[in-house]
């Protein structure tokens, strides 16, 4: 029953489709696009937090969260489970492609997913504006459903990966917490304090 409201849903989005979203999904799925962002992100980690210990440390928990959701997803589960992609999938419906792409052949769980959610989660975590998780979740978002969109995952495919993506995000932000700046784990109920950041790092 999973696996057809699985497909049937897939099949929805994939088959909804005209050239202008063709154009606009395949742009919000390719990571070059979203460089700008990861820029800005960095910009404004700096401008808050200003000693560089302090953002050498913020700037590795990204690292580590984004790199061990990509790898649980691609290095483990992918070849593990070896759930074959819609576009791969011989038992259902033909996907309709955009460009011809095709991706991989695995396809559970969702990388995109994973590493963006990490990304937008932990920043949100960290900075703890209103305007900007909006505005990150929204990037999420949009990035899982141009994944759906264009073929590349079912949507189960997709819940996985945000959880991963969710859990390795809140244990990055745990670990600032306690050793950014040295406090204990309640503090992670409260916004990384600039100023108690910068005297942490010194």
């Amino acid at each position: 029953m999973f696996y057809t409201l699985d497909s049937d849903i897939l099949l929805w989005i994939n088959g909804h489709g005209n050239e202008w979203l063709d154009a606009a999904m395949w742009t919000i799925s390719r990571s070059k696009t979203w460089m700008w962002l990861y820029a800005l992100l960095v910009g404004l980690i700096v401008y808050r937090y200003r000693n560089w210990k302090t953002v050498l440390l913020i700037l590795v928990a990204f690292g580590v969260a984004v790199g061990l959701s990509d790898y649980t997803c691609s290095g483990i589960l992918k070849p593990w489970i070896c759930r074959l992609r819609p576009t791969h999938e011989p038992a259902i419906d033909p996907i309709r492609l955009v460009h011809g792409y095709l991706g991989g052949l695995y396809g559970f769980c969702s990388s995109h997913a994973a590493n963006t959610m990490s990304c937008g989660l932990l920043f949100s975590l960290i900075y703890r504006n209103k305007i900007a998780t909006i505005g990150l979740m929204t990037w999420v978002a949009l990035n899982c459903y141009s994944r759906m969109y264009l073929g590349a995952h079912y949507p189960g495919d997709i819940l996985a990966g945000l959880f991963i993506g969710s859990l390795f995000a809140v244990l990055a932000y745990w670990a600032l917490c306690r050793w950014v700046l040295r406090s204990p784990a309640a503090s992670c109920s409260r916004p990384l304090d600039g100023e108690a950041a910068r005297q942490g790092g010194s």
